[in-house]
């Protein structure tokens, strides 16, 4: 209970330190003077008021923080800051159930962009601004998780560069302190951020909804302000920008941050997932742009590579954005842009899903195999930019994607049970657990998820939270070993 109450602690500030970011929306409200202002006023003093509580309980438990400890306070965090984060939304909208609002923030901070909410348009603008928000901190807060606390922890993408894999940030560091790595990607984070709204306030949109977009753009989180999506703006121009800007979010920050220190493009040429990442993504636009023209879905090349090319873009990288009801489209095509959201994002970028170095990592496995089974006694090392990977992280992939696909099955079967059909299912439970937002049927991209009943919901918020934390980092917490001394 000594190191439950160390992580308490921890989690106390936390929780302040976040009710504080809630003076950003209710600035906001005092601004537009919309109709919210009240519920920010309640929800900051119901935050800082327990996360007080919890300071004075646990002030006298003072310490480092262990590994396990580490493991704890990662899915404490994740679990607990949607519960506050709610508190807006269900005070400004007495009708919203706690499990619609939790959710609805789960979706926000893990960067899932899956939402419960309609009438987005006549919503108050300070609503709208927290929702995006909250994706703007929860992707800062992946980067810097992803970058400098779980390899830390010996769990998540990056911890492959522990084991000598080529890559911006040997060692686990861009450098030397944890808290200088934080502040070079916020700085980054933020620099690009900024790009990205003065990108789309050029383009066409109001400044209001460029922030908005912005957020949810680098974050890869997917939230807008309008219901139907970019299908709003109707601008290729507004769409290209967003594009441009995905496909950045989704590289990893490390490598952006070491581009910058170091002036060059070497390190993100040098990168091991940022090449692959790209020509996957951009070579399947051209593909699905050629089967929507074959199909007749458009009537030429050019418009279909233009919805073809937003709409795969966004749920490869597990924005969830959409120009069009891709659920109309033949099954192929989203089904295979749901195919992609779960790999194709790099790792210690904003993007969900297993990563690109896990899943060169597995296809670079099985050539093994294959060839072992003609040569059986040959030595074949698994190389990644002709360095070694050692079999440990090899089998660490292995083990993550078993756990992967069991927590895939099992909620799905959990979904088909209730009573959801096969594909509302499975691509609900894909597009959660991979960070993505919209599924297809009674999920798709012109649809919410509010027609799911409760226990659907909370498998959905369970799978946001268990993929955002790269799955280990929760269920180790569920295991015996964990909590023996």
């Amino acid at each position: 209970m000594q190191r439950v109450a160390v992580v308490v602690h921890v989690l106390s500030l936390i929780v302040v330190i976040f009710g504080i970011t809630m003076l950003l929306p209710l600035g906001v409200s005092l601004w537009y003077w919309d109709a919210a202002t009240f519920a920010y006023d309640e929800s900051l003093a119901i935050t800082l008021s327990c996360g007080g509580v919890m300071w004075l309980a646990t002030h006298r438990h003072k310490g480092e923080l262990q590994i396990r400890d580490g493991f704890l306070l990662v899915t404490l965090v994740w679990s607990v800051l949607p519960a506050f984060a709610a508190l807006p939304l269900m005070f400004h909208m007495p009708h919203l159930s706690f499990t619609d609002a939790y959710f609805e923030c789960m979706a926000g901070l893990t960067t899932t962009g899956s939402t419960v909410l309609s009438g987005l348009d006549t919503l108050p603008p300070s609503i709208n601004f927290w929702r995006a928000l909250l994706q703007w901190l929860g992707g800062m807060g992946i980067i810097v998780l992803a970058v400098a606390i779980l390899p830390l922890l010996g769990v998540g993408g990056r911890q492959l560069y522990k084991a000598e894999t080529p890559g911006p940030m040997k060692d686990n560091k861009l450098t030397p302190r944890i808290t200088e790595t934080a502040k070079g990607l916020w700085m980054i984070y933020a620099s690009i951020t900024l790009a990205c709204a003065l990108g789309y306030w050029a383009a066409g949109m109001t400044a209001f909804d460029a922030v908005i977009h912005s957020f949810s753009t680098m974050s890869l989180g997917g939230f807008s302000s309008h219901d139907a999506s970019y299908g709003y703006f109707n601008s290729p121009l507004i769409e290209a920008i967003a594009i441009a800007f995905m496909l950045i979010a989704g590289i990893n920050f490390g490598a952006h941050f070491m581009a910058w220190r170091e002036k060059s493009l070497t390190p993100l040429r040098r990168d091991a997932e940022a090449l692959p990442f790209v020509i996957i993504t951009l070579a399947s636009c051209v593909m699905l742009a050629l089967f929507l023209w074959l199909n007749d879905i458009y009537p030429d090349f050019t418009t279909a590579l233009r919805y073809a090319s937003f709409n795969t873009v966004s749920i490869a990288t597990t924005t969830g954005y959409a120009s069009t009801d891709f659920n109309l489209w033949p099954i192929f095509a989203p089904l295979w842009m749901l195919f992609l959201c779960c790999f194709v994002s790099c790792s210690g970028s904003t993007g969900g899903g297993i990563k690109m170095i896990r899943a060169q990592l597995l296809f670079l496995q099985g050539l093994r195999e294959m060839v072992r089974l003609i040569h059986p006694q040959a030595q074949v090392p698994v190389k990644v930019s002709a360095q070694v990977v050692p079999n440990r992280i090899v089998f660490a992939v292995l083990a993550f994607m078993s756990l992967y696909g069991a927590s895939v099955t099992v909620m799905t079967f959990l979904l088909l049970v209730s009573g959801l059909d096969l594909v509302t299912a499975l691509t609900a439970v894909i597009a959660c657990i991979n960070n993505t937002g919209p599924g297809l049927n009674q999920v798709g991209p012109a649809t919410t998820f509010e027609s799911l009943t409760d226990f659907q919901i909370w498998i959905c918020s369970a799978a946001m939270l268990v993929g955002r934390l790269e799955l280990f980092t929760v269920f180790v917490i569920f295991t015996p070993a964990f909590w023996r001394k």
